[in-house]
């Protein structure tokens, strides 16, 4: 927790988090507190101040609704006077509170993931399949699947995988790259640094890994990345394409991580339909969803809040 504070309480390059402190007449010291981490985001050619709703504490003695309630009316109040846009993943239970501050439903935070090792798939999912039986069917059904996805897609042949341990420099790939309408992390060197160099780890956590696609001399995407067992988990990426990959890096993504060893790669998104197809059209599942609430300054209630949002985008 203090290597926490310390980098995300100090050291954010977006600026310190917006801060309520609750205080209780008589007692030392405060009671409660809750922030909101600042981002820089990208939304039609502009950038906007956001900030994305991070810790909430009370102490034991002033652990109910009301005191939780003061400190987020008062963070939800300093967030319209001080950023354009104000998120969070609040707990599904937590959505009537997070209504009745002001807050509205965004989107969802969908969870989509793609087999590419079948033989563990297989043994869990048909417990009465032998386990002899299991290795060879996975490593054929393993075979079709990228026959398949070669024929499909030739050209991700095209592109060669290199993995590393620190942040690459993507400027370029940035610079170079459409931005979608909608709200967008602007990744910069610096964000992208704290975001995931210097992010403090929590006791058998893995670090991030960075996979670098190349097409000949020229960045074509990156993807930061994290193993939980056997399965990849992409908390970021970005692409000559923008924030809708071809399905030719897509497909390049899923070779990388079966060449790894990994059974299966996901990836955490709130964004469009149109920029999701990519990942559908190579077998990514929806595996579980998460609303998405914010307040957008000036906007109606009505207003229709474009998102391109990923796991990178929440607190660590």
């Amino acid at each position: 927790m203090a290597a926490k504070y310390d980098w995300f309480y100090g050291r954010a390059p977006a600026g310190a988090p917006l801060l309520q402190v609750l205080m209780h007449a008589g007692t030392p010291g405060p009671v409660g507190v809750c922030a909101a981490g600042r981002r820089r985001m990208l939304h039609a050619g502009h950038e906007w101040a956001a900030g994305v709703l991070v810790d909430l504490a009370v102490t034991p003695a002033h652990r109910s609704l009301g005191p939780a309630l003061i400190l987020q009316q008062g963070l939800f109040a300093s967030g319209q006077r001080d950023l354009d846009l104000l998120y969070g993943f609040p707990n599904p239970k937590a959505a009537p509170v997070f209504k009745r501050i002001g807050y509205r439903k965004l989107g969802d935070m969908v969870r989509h993931a793609r087999v590419v090792r079948h033989a563990a798939y297989l043994h869990r999912r048909l417990p009465k399949l032998p386990a002899f039986a299991a290795a060879p069917l996975g490593a054929l059904i393993d075979l079709g699947h990228r026959l398949r996805d070669t024929w499909r897609i030739p050209d991700a042949r095209r592109l060669r995988a290199q993995w590393q341990d620190r942040v690459p420099d993507i400027q370029t790939l940035w610079n170079a790259s459409p931005k979608p309408a909608a709200f967008t992390a602007l990744r910069d060197g610096a964000h992208l640094r704290w975001r995931f160099d210097d992010a403090p780890t929590s006791e058998g956590q893995p670090p991030f890994r960075h996979l670098l696609l190349s097409d000949g001399d020229a960045m074509a995407a990156w993807f930061a990345t994290r193993t939980d067992a056997a399965t990849l988990h992409v908390h970021d990426f970005w692409s000559r394409d923008g924030a809708q990959p071809s399905p030719a890096i897509v497909s390049a993504l899923l070779r990388a991580a079966r060449a790894q060893g990994h059974a299966a790669v996901s990836i955490e998104l709130a964004t469009s339909e149109a920029r999701l197809q990519p990942w559908r059209r190579l077998g990514f599942e929806a595996r579980g969803q998460r609303p998405v609430f914010g307040v957008l300054r000036g906007a109606s209630s009505d207003a229709v809040v474009d998102l391109h949002l990923t796991s990178a985008d929440e607190d660590e």
